[in-house]
């Protein structure tokens, strides 16, 4: 079972680019970003209530760090994710997130002397020579000549939240537990999202929303987000953090593939090309 978990775990989360491309047609990127996690984090207090039997009292240390990870991994993260998708399909994203394990190894190696193998740096080559592809969408020349487009440059603002995420997290889970820091990281970046969504014109647009977007909404909020981490954490606590991550490496997959199924996106070979090698690459990064 706690397999069919893991790997459901991948598919929502390679879900939730499709539901932010969809989303991200019509729902301006603060407001979406604060709707998802106004939701998420409802659902996180109670889950933690229950965990914990009260919401702990972060110590006045761990303050700033949690305010980093709702500014670095929710805010941030979330307002980089909905501008690219309402430029670039839901398939190229999720495989330039992909390369996320790469830049987390190699801030991990800088900032905590973590030992590069030769096994993680020939993934980190093959991972980000599959980014090359992907964003240049084959043509290395043309990107070369004109740069890299406004989307897939809004989606690289998503991996450097991410690894910033990625790692100021791992100080903060030596002294609180991860639903914990999520809980609070959830609730910190909604409350910030809360004023520049507002400036959008949230408040006017919110009750115009078609049923889609808010079908996307409640699964980024739900399903992609508290359903995702719950399994994802009871698979790391069954099966150990290196056997769970493995199942990581669906992620893209289950973007592409659901990419083409929900929104008609096309497949061509330069983006089957790029998936092998970030997902190769991946894969040995995490080894």
């Amino acid at each position: 079972m706690i397999y069919l978990k893991l790997f459901l775990t991948a598919v929502l989360w390679g879900g939730t680019f499709v539901a932010g491309r969809i989303v991200a047609q019509e729902v301006e990127p603060a407001a979406g970003s604060f709707l998802r996690f106004a939701v998420a984090s409802l659902l996180l207090l109670l889950m933690t209530w229950q965990a914990e039997g009260r919401l702990p009292i972060p110590r006045r240390k761990q303050m700033i760090p949690l305010l980093l990870l709702g500014i670095t991994g929710v805010a941030a993260y979330n307002i980089f994710f909905f501008l690219g998708l309402k430029i670039i399909p839901a398939s190229r994203a999720s495989l330039i997130v992909a390369t996320n394990p790469v830049f987390i190894a190699l801030g991990s190696a800088l900032l905590f002397k973590d030992r590069l193998t030769p096994g993680r740096m020939a993934g980190i080559a093959l991972c980000l020579t599959g980014a090359v592809v992907v964003i240049s969408r084959g043509d290395i020349i043309a990107l070369l000549s004109h740069g890299v487009g406004q989307g897939e440059t809004f989606i690289l603002g998503c991996i450097v939240s991410w690894v910033s995420y990625s790692l100021i997290g791992r100080g903060v889970l030596k002294e609180i537990t991860p639903l914990v820091a999520v809980t609070y990281a959830c609730l910190i970046g909604t409350c910030l999202l809360a004023v520049p969504a507002v400036f959008e014109g949230m408040l006017s647009a919110v009750t115009g929303y078609s049923i889609t977007s808010w079908s996307g909404i409640l699964f980024l909020g739900i399903l992609g987000t508290v359903v995702a981490f719950i399994w994802y954490y009871e698979g790391i606590k069954t099966l150990g953090p290196t056997r769970a991550a493995v199942f990581i490496n669906f992620v893209p997959v289950s973007g592409v593939i659901l990419g083409w199924l929900i929104l008609d996106e096309t497949i061509n070979l330069s983006l089957i090309l790029g998936a092998l090698l970030v997902i190769s690459g991946a894969w040995l990064t995490n080894r």
